[in-house]
């Protein structure tokens, strides 16, 4: 394992982020949690001994607030992993005006890392990106990305999950000179809290099968679903992972879906990414 780290893990409250964080606290890197929930977020950093912040994603105001708290509080950061996510119910505007799965999927994680840019290139950091698999991903529209056309509970997920890949292709593209690495990664079907605001009848479906404890057979354990966030923030980017791939079970994988791999839309995405988020600026 190479030196200790200063790790910032988002979703840290529950699931694949505090199973992360104990590991990685375990094996002596300085974790940094972060979490919507004050309760939970304090449990697990409490449990831990370690310092915890908390924002609520679905408002830019809080990410920007984080991320001033965070550099004021740690100059150096060699791993951002962004984590938080989920699906959620009927389409949900925040009082940013964006759909909830939109933003805090894609477009918080990205604003978060933008903020924390400068921070990230000193430190010759890395960015992890939790995504999903993007098999029955449909085409992303970079003039709807709040899905006002036609709202899909599950599209909206799948195309969030998207959106991470993308970004972190770009991510690498534009800042991996000047020292950023960047992965993203699916961690299986896990069983966690995911989906529980989700109204569409598959994923309730797929909620009863994960309670039963035959059917919790096919889940991975929240554990199992972090070991490749923990490798890939203990790893040496060039040395054991890749900058600006995306992983499966430790390995490179193709995302399957072709979309992953169209730079314009990357770059359009990026592009767009920064126009909605240009008015949130870091608050002390």
């Amino acid at each position: 394992m190479n030196s200790k780290k200063v790790i910032v893990i988002t979703g840290a409250s529950g699931g694949i982020g505090a199973a992360a964080a104990r590991r990685l606290h375990a094996d002596g890197h300085t974790v940094v949690l972060t979490g919507r929930s004050p309760e939970k977020t304090r449990a697990i950093a409490t449990e831990l001994g370690v310092d915890s912040y908390v924002a609520d994603f679905t408002r830019l105001d809080d990410v920007a607030r984080l991320a001033a708290e965070v550099t004021g509080a740690y100059p150096r950061i060699d791993v951002l992993a962004n984590n938080a996510g989920g699906m959620f119910g009927p389409q949900t505007r925040t009082v940013d005006g964006f759909e909830k799965t939109f933003q805090v999927n894609h477009l918080a994680p990205f604003l978060l890392t933008r903020l924390l840019l400068d921070t990230l290139i000193a430190s010759r950091a890395s960015v992890i990106q939790t995504s999903s698999t993007v098999r029955f991903t449909k085409t992303i529209d970079l003039t709807d990305l709040d899905h006002d056309r036609h709202f899909d509970a599950v599209h909206a997920y799948g195309a969030a999950k998207l959106e991470n890949i993308l970004f972190t292709q770009e991510l690498h593209r534009r800042y991996h000179a000047e020292g950023i690495a960047a992965a993203s990664f699916y961690p299986g079907n896990v069983l966690t809290g995911f989906g529980a605001e989700a109204t569409k009848p598959i994923i309730r479906l797929v909620r009863r099968v994960a309670a039963n404890p035959l059917g919790r057979r096919l889940f991975s354990t929240p554990e199992q679903g972090a070991d490749q966030l923990v490798w890939l923030a203990q790893g040496t980017p060039g040395v054991d992972w890749e900058s600006g791939a995306y992983y499966y079970r430790r390995a490179v994988t193709e995302p399957s879906n072709a979309q992953a791999f169209d730079e314009a839309l990357a770059r359009g995405l990026w592009e767009r990414s920064l126009q909605l988020t240009a008015g949130t600026r870091q608050t002390p």
